[in-house]
């Protein structure tokens, strides 16, 4: 679209949000969040079309001067906890599922190089491993209890630990992100590896069925809260490396916000996976086999649901798509 169509196209709108910001308007809170929306929306597409434009200068301060109006309204209206998870982090993954879709096929692809490496070379899972962990385990599997390691401790003790390790790893992959992504990508190569060659050396060693059963349990919630919180550190280092038509630092600033809203959005799903593999996993093998799938089941629906339906159905209400 032309540039001087896509302006008469839209000016009414943004007259008309002009005069909301003033006051001189009166609207629902909803309807301004939707016109704010529709804003958003405009700049998006101007900024990738028009990028130089005045256009895009204009509707940039116009989205800017608009937030805080909008969306302290919408927090005054309704539970801040249900905004937030709710409203705001399913449009943050709308409006970043690229960076989503980014991080699953990065965490994927080297999961397939670790699976590769492992059966190709014998020496792989000691190295990643390490050869004690490799030892142990074959012990363990030799004695009829291959999931063993996840029985030593109390629940409790054992769900604090979890949540604690889980959570350093999230947080790294985070802040990782002010390296320009590149140390959140090496977290991520790290973790994608060494979950391949784990379940590759279950695989090798005749325990694959247990190793689903024991590993699953938790590492759905862990797993796929990790490719997110990646997904939050590519983010930060996309606002730092293509500001578009923003400064830098606004770039960033903003890139951080976003991205730090959807590391918190993960950590309901984090705790969830501590307290699954603290309480749930050691008892897998004696687990009826139907309830351990159905946990599993029910971990990847609600978890892929969250990040990867939902936020085209809280968009559709927006308006967005």
């Amino acid at each position: 679209m032309r540039e001087v169509a896509f302006i008469k196209q839209n000016k009414e709108k943004w007259l008309e949000f002009e005069q909301v910001i003033s006051n001189k308007e009166k609207k629902p809170s909803d309807d301004i969040a939707n016109l704010h929306i529709k804003i958003m929306n405009d700049l998006v597409y101007a900024q990738t079309y028009y990028p130089k434009s005045k256009v895009t200068q204009y509707l940039n301060k116009l989205a800017k001067s608009s937030f805080d109006k909008v969306y302290h309204s919408k927090r005054r209206s309704k539970n801040v906890a249900l905004y937030f998870f709710f409203d705001k982090v399913p449009l943050l993954a709308y409006q970043y599922r690229k960076f989503i879709y980014l991080s699953f096929i990065i965490f994927f692809a080297f999961f397939l190089i670790g699976l590769l490496s492992t059966f190709n070379d014998d020496s792989f899972a000691r190295q990643i491993l390490g050869d004690s962990y490799v030892n142990n385990t074959l012990e363990n599997i030799e004695s009829g209890d291959a999931m063993a390691v996840y029985k030593s401790g109390s629940n409790w003790g054992s769900f604090i630990g979890i949540y604690d390790n889980n959570q350093r790893v999230g947080l790294n992959m985070f802040l990782s992100g002010l390296f320009l992504g590149i140390g959140t990508a090496f977290y991520v190569v790290y973790n994608a590896i060494m979950v391949a060659v784990f379940q590759a050396f279950f695989y090798q060693n005749n325990s694959f069925f247990d190793s689903i059963k024991g590993i699953w349990i938790h590492g759905t919630y862990e797993i796929f809260g990790l490719i997110i919180e990646a997904a939050a550190g590519y983010i930060i280092g996309a606002s730092i490396l293509f500001p578009g038509s923003y400064k830098r630092f606004q770039s960033f600033k903003q890139g951080v916000k976003s991205a730090f809203y959807l590391f918190i959005s993960t950590i309901p799903f984090t705790i969830m996976a501590a307290f699954l593999e603290g309480y749930v996993t050691r008892y897998a093998n004696v687990m009826p086999t139907f309830l351990s799938f159905v946990i599993i089941g029910f971990s990847l629906i609600t978890i892929s649901y969250y990040y990867l339906i939902f936020p085209f159905k809280v968009a559709n209400k927006h308006n967005l798509r």
